[in-house]
């Protein structure tokens, strides 16, 4: 099916230059702050649910652990230049690919931005002069929260009810997504090496609904109850073949750096 789905897009003429360029707008620096880190982790899960019981018996808590992928937080850091003496509404498109095959062949440009994933993806608004972007993992708009237990909700909604309060468990609304832990492959000891690609454009022209740049709550599937926020087909502008990939080198809303993720035992 991925070939299939290649051939289609490769049959695309290439974004041109022009097309990619965002006028005004300059990426000065690109990093990541912190370390990019895996580790397994020891969840505990409860098995309430799975285990017959009657209203005669009280709960007994069941409960096991299993092993699953994590990684520490990080953010993504961004020093940008709107050279306009005016607002502007920028996407700014943050994806990585592993900078080498299974055989230590390190990928082209174009086969690199083929085998990429979406790491975050999200609205802002550029005042004039410098803007400093600082984006922590925790925030990425393509990841959800782990989804909670039966116990944990109920244990809130007790809580809720015995203090008269509210309960509020909006920060689980959406489902739709990947788990946080799995924004970024596992590691190794020497550090898997990946390239890191940003790319920053009009999101004037890109918003398909307004007002995304007040808040991430949507994702790469779409928003709640409407639309798919991006008028840019998914993995834009990495989703065409690029035949030169000085066209992207060149492009001044448009920065191309390497990072390596560690794993811990």
């Amino acid at each position: 099916m991925d070939n299939i789905f290649r051939e289609h897009k490769d049959s695309l003429p290439p974004y041109t230059q022009q097309e990619l360029e965002f006028d005004g707008v300059n990426i000065d620096n690109f990093y990541v702050k912190g370390n990019l880190e895996t580790y397994f982790e020891d969840f505990e899960y409860s098995l309430v649910n799975a285990v017959d019981d009657t209203e005669s018996v009280d709960d007994v808590e069941i409960t096991t652990y299993i092993p699953r992928l994590n990684h520490k937080e990080f953010s993504f850091i961004a020093d940008v230049t709107n050279e306009k003496n005016h607002d502007v509404l920028a996407t700014v498109r943050i994806f990585a690919w592993p900078h080498e095959d299974n055989n230590g062949v390190p990928f082209s440009f174009d086969d690199g931005r083929w085998n990429a994933i979406e790491l975050d993806k999200f609205w802002v608004m550029l005042h004039p002069g410098h803007n400093h972007l600082d984006r922590s993992s925790f925030d990425s708009s393509v990841t959800v929260p782990d989804v909670p237990s039966y116990q944990f909700i109920k244990d809130r909604t007790e809580e809720a009810i015995q203090q008269g309060k509210e309960l509020h468990i909006e920060e689980f609304e959406s489902s739709l997504g990947l788990p946080n832990r799995f924004l970024i492959p596992k590691g190794n000891k020497d550090g898997l090496e990946m390239d890191l690609v940003i790319a920053i454009t009009d999101g004037q022209a890109d918003a398909a609904v307004e007002g995304l740049h007040e808040n991430t709550s949507f994702n790469h599937y779409g928003c709640a109850d409407g639309i798919y926020p991006d008028n840019r087909p998914h993995g834009y502008p990495l989703d065409r073949h690029v035949d030169d990939s000085r066209i992207f080198e060149e492009l001044h809303n448009f920065k191309h750096i390497q990072v390596k993720v560690f794993h811990h035992e």
